[in-house]
């Protein structure tokens, strides 16, 4: 089942970011005030961006690295000046 990276725009114009398997539910629940205490604070107005990922864990390392990002790198990301990719790590590939 795939999970889902995504990055939200709230009211005060700040970004948050999260994951779910289902980012239009996970976003009506920040609507309705049971997503994150953040957003509960902030009310978020759009999904800016999600970036699909293979599973949980792959999902979970990605929102660590973006979450480390500030507002303009998070703000590339979204404008696609700069990739997911760029910022996980790369498997190491064996050389023989």
């Amino acid at each position: 089942m795939p999970w889902f990276l995504y990055l939200i725009e709230c009211a005060d114009g700040s970004l948050y970011t999260g994951v779910a398997t289902d980012v239009e539910a996970r976003f009506a629940a920040h609507l309705c005030g049971k997503g994150a205490r953040y957003t509960r604070a902030r009310k978020p107005v759009r999904v800016l961006a999600s970036f699909e990922l293979a599973g949980r864990s792959e999902a979970l390392r990605a929102e660590y690295r973006v979450k480390r990002l500030n507002a303009q790198q998070k703000r590339e990301l979204i404008a696609g000046v700069r990739t997911l990719d760029s910022l996980l790590p790369q498997p190491e590939t064996s050389e023989e």
